[in-house]
């Protein structure tokens, strides 16, 4: 009964899964009060919060205890007796670094506090009077609980030249030109195969976490519809009354914090939205890249038949060729001949002519 509060603050609670030891589990499902407390009679410092009639934190500050801030509105400390990891999530870094100081005061000042009654200890030599009786249960929840920072835990944050083929005047020119091409459109084909895998990767991934972003903005939704309809209950039961001022604004707080949480879910949903869509139209050019292939690779293979024609007409003009020029030599020889028999004709006669 002499315990009171000295400090209180709002934040989001979670603690340490016990089986994995490194995801958080949510203790709220809204921001609640978190206060600290000093038992005069025992001298002693807790950090207890409810959630409605249900302690959700009830830890004993002791010496050995250490607040670590792991981000800018993120902060824990370890419960050694209670076996967890306590976690609380802040709306501003000012409320988590006030809050950081309080629990470095109170640490301190339970450490003097454990010294004198060491002290005390040592004058009286009593050796049944150990130390004070922190373990003791408080009136207002089920059970308390001392820690030290033996262990620490991070939460896990809950989280793409089309080239013509211009033939040339010769038949090698086809060739080096369609197998560059071939080449070309390979290598693209190759490059679209590795993008479409991750994109679909991608795409079933942010199908999955919409699926469940789904699920927790409808779970928003009715909360939130249940948070309106409980104020307007409380309107009607009494406008005046304090405590229930104080439980609507809290209400009002968690509707507006449910609507920022449901406005950022949305967006993310627009994002994904896009995402999928350009993952389409990657799709999309894809296949009409590789219809382009398919083209090219057609056009490729009438190319290589009309250059084995070419060869083979070349081939057979050659031959032609040859054996014209043999029967050109041959008959040159022949021309050669007959002038030569001719001219000893012409040298014949006209030594007759002379002779006569």
């Amino acid at each position: 009964m002499g315990e009171q509060p000295i400090f209180s603050t709002r934040a989001h609670v979670f603690q340490i899964d016990p089986s994995t030891k490194k995801n958080w589990v949510p203790t709220s499902k809204h921001a609640v009060t978190v206060s600290y407390f000093f038992d005069s009679t025992r001298n002693v410092y807790r950090i207890i919060s409810l959630d409605g009639t249900k302690a959700i934190i009830n830890s004993t500050i002791t010496p050995n205890m250490t607040f670590t801030k792991t981000s800018q509105k993120f902060g824990q400390w370890a419960d050694s007796r209670a076996n967890t990891v306590y976690g609380l999530g802040f709306s501003s870094e000012s409320h988590l670094v006030k809050f950081a100081d309080k629990f470095a005061d109170f640490k301190e000042a339970a450490r003097l506090a454990k010294e004198k009654s060491q002290e005390k200890m040592e004058l009286t030599s009593t050796p049944s009077q150990d130390s004070i009786p922190g373990d003791l249960l408080s009136p207002m929840t089920p059970e308390s609980i001392n820690g030290t920072d033996d262990e620490r835990v991070t939460p896990d944050t809950p989280q793409h030249a089309q080239v013509r083929a211009e033939p040339s005047q010769n038949a090698l020119s086809y060739s080096h030109s369609s197998t560059n091409i071939n080449k070309h459109w390979e290598a693209e084909l190759e490059a679209l195969k590795g993008n479409n895998a991750k994109l679909t990767a991608a795409l079933l991934e942010s199908t999955a976490n919409v699926k469940q972003w789904k699920q927790q903005l409808a779970a928003y939704q009715e909360e939130a519809e249940r948070l309106h309809k409980r104020v307007t209950e409380l309107e009607c039961v009494s406008g005046q009354s304090p405590v229930f001022k104080s439980h609507k604004t809290e209400l009002n707080e968690t509707i507006e914090e449910l609507e920022l949480a449901l406005r950022a879910k949305e967006e993310e949903l627009e994002s994904l939205k896009a995402e999928v869509e350009s993952a389409n139209e990657f799709q999309s050019h894809k296949d009409s890249l590789t219809q382009k292939l398919q083209d090219t690779e057609s056009r490729n293979q009438t190319l290589e038949a009309q250059l084995g024609d070419l060869e083979q007409r070349l081939e057979s003009d050659q031959m032609e060729r040859e054996a014209f020029r043999k029967s050109l030599r041959s008959l040159l020889e022949l021309l050669d001949g007959k002038i030569f028999e001719l001219t000893e004709l012409r040298d014949t006669l006209a030594k007759l002519i002379e002779g006569s």
